[in-house]
């Protein structure tokens, strides 16, 4: 009896073990030629001695007495993963490194692209199976990996981070708005730098602002830049010039850009902030540009930034750096040397100062990493939600935009909603733009009797250039402060950066903001009237009215 209870719980352990083991992680279409570096990782623990991989074509089997204690990795090719990853798989099933030990194949195996299978065999018996398309979606340089039970929670492309979401609480935040007082925050966060700083940032042509950071320089302080090497329209004249500049002060910049041999890992590095001597964090939705962060009195973009305090926060932060600028795919800028970018001339009133407030709590929020918890932040609003967008972008004709959608189910369930867009020509003039959105959203709201309201922004009444902002505002409490726009790729594929702050002061002066903005902005009810085509039909009316009196009167 005994006997049979040790074999009936040593059954029972090896099947539990065997059970353990299943396949993590895996990517059939990477960049390199001919798919080399095509790779799937295991997690478990025991024996793999009864362990098969296969696609139902090929596959192979792991050496006798071969374990597993945690992950293990399985290559293609250990000499072409090696080159991707920049370390060596645990085995291979090509025999190309004499570092790397062999899996004992059958056919060796071969994911196809847009259409396969994964399937692990414990003791003959199927145990798993990934199917695409099906359980994933195909796609070059995309990774599928496994959490939680659920395959591809986010879309994670070969090189990206998977930082989680963390929670920074008591920091002391000061709050800016361009244009009003966006430039002296920044002034005073540099020159109170005394160690290192670094940036990351999507477009730098300020002089003054790569002045400031020449200074520090100057004065010791170890300066890092890291730039978006492709932006939309290119590099303009004006940020080679200054980064000629800054280099040739000493401090080195470097670009993420994909090239021939390297693919960046996010089609925009597109976030704004600073890690200042690993104790801050300034952060901000504009570039550093003299439209994000004019002079004091002149006119420039509306955006939203805030400069933190919190050793922990820029530690993550200094992380996230770390993790962007170590990428295969950044190299070393130089610019060229060329014209200064032309200062503002538009004048603007200065109505909001730089506030201070203690023991607020910040979580990051990182595209495309942890970019879902807009999602949450705004499906957790019980009475109001302020949105103040440079503009937002359906998925689809038939499907909202995510985080439009999760505002309007807000308002559905008694919740106030108020979105304000921008409305300077380039997001108005389209089939498809700022003023259709506010016509579609503001018809769901009367065709459904909801609380929830649409407009594009008065430039003229506002004295702002145009509304570059990614901002929102939850239940008067917290603040959403991000270089996120709201559209398909920047949530997913770009490299964005912002925080969460929950703290009711924050959230007044950021509110305090919105209202002024708000206030002096008119509502879009159906299409504009034209009145220039008005005035011409009626002055060919006119003459066509003439011509026949003529001819009749003679």
């Amino acid at each position: 009896m005994r006997r049979v209870i040790a074999l009936l719980v040593f059954f029972l352990i090896t099947v539990h073990v065997s059970a353990a083991v299943h396949i993590v992680e895996f990517c059939p279409d990477p960049y390199q030629h001919d798919d080399m570096d095509e790779y799937l990782i295991l997690y478990g623990t025991g024996s793999l001695n009864d362990i098969t991989i296969s696609d139902n074509k090929g596959g192979f089997r792991f050496p006798a007495g071969t374990s597993i204690g945690g992950y293990l990795t399985i290559a293609r090719s250990a000499q072409a993963f090696a080159q991707s990853h920049g370390r060596n798989p645990d085995f291979e099933w090509l025999n190309t490194s004499l570092a790397v030990p062999d899996v004992v194949n059958g056919n060796p195996l071969r994911l196809a692209n847009a259409k396969d299978e994964l399937l692990l065999y414990d003791r003959n018996n199927l145990s798993q199976k990934i199917s695409w398309p099906g359980d994933v979606t195909p796609r070059e340089g995309q990774v599928h990996y496994l959490e939680n039970g659920i395959w591809d929670r986010r879309v994670l492309m070969l090189g990206q981070s998977k930082f989680s979401p963390e929670s920074f609480p008591n920091a002391s935040v000061i709050t800016f708005v361009s244009p009003d007082c966006s430039s002296d925050v920044y002034s005073d966060a540099i020159r109170e730098s005394s160690d290192s700083i670094l940036v990351n940032m999507y477009e730098f042509s300020s002089s003054s602002m790569g002045d400031a950071l020449i200074a520090a320089k100057k004065r010791g302080v170890n300066v890092r830049v890291l730039i978006e090497g492709g932006p939309v329209g290119g590099i303009s004249p004006f940020e080679k010039s200054l980064i000629w500049t800054i280099n040739s002060s000493g401090i080195p910049v470097v670009s993420m850009i994909s090239s021939k041999t390297e693919h960046a890992p996010y089609r925009y590095d597109h976030a704004k902030y600073l890690v200042i001597d690993n104790k801050s964090l300034f952060i901000t939705s504009e570039n550093f540009k003299n439209t994000g962060f004019p002079p004091q009195g002149m006119s420039g973009n509306r955006g939203w930034g805030v400069f933190i305090r919190d050793p922990a926060l820029a530690a993550y932060f200094s992380e996230v750096f770390s993790s962007d600028s170590n990428s295969k795919s950044v190299i070393s800028y130089a610019g060229s040397q060329g014209d200064s970018e032309p200062a503002q001339i538009e004048k603007h009133p200065a109505e909001f100062k730089q506030e201070s407030f203690e023991g607020a709590t910040i979580v990051p929020v990182l595209s495309p990493d942890t970019s879902y918890q807009i999602t949450d932040l705004l499906n957790s609003a019980r009475n109001s939600i302020e949105i103040e967008q440079a503009y937002i972008k359906n998925e689809t004709p038939e499907t909202l935009n995510p985080f439009l959608s999760s505002a309007i189910n807000a308002s559905r369930r008694g919740v106030h909603v108020r979105i304000l867009l921008d409305s300077y020509w380039f997001n108005i003039e389209g089939p498809n733009d700022n003023d259709e959105m506010v016509n579609l959203i503001n018809h769901i709201a009367t065709s459904e009797h909801l609380p929830l309201e649409a407009k594009c922004i008065d430039l003229p009444a506002s004295q702002v250039e145009k509304i570059h902002n990614k901002g929102v505002i939850v239940d008067e409490k917290r603040v959403l402060v991000s270089s996120i726009n709201w559209n398909m790729n920047s949530p997913t594929f770009n490299r964005e950066a912002g925080v969460i702050i929950d703290h009711p002061g924050v959230a007044a002066y950021f509110l305090g903001v919105f209202d002024d903005d708000w206030n002096s902005s008119v509502k879009y009810e159906g299409q504009k009237t034209d009145y220039v085509k008005i005035a011409i039909v009626g002055i060919v009316i006119v003459l066509l009215l003439i011509v026949y009196y003529r001819r009749h009167r003679t």
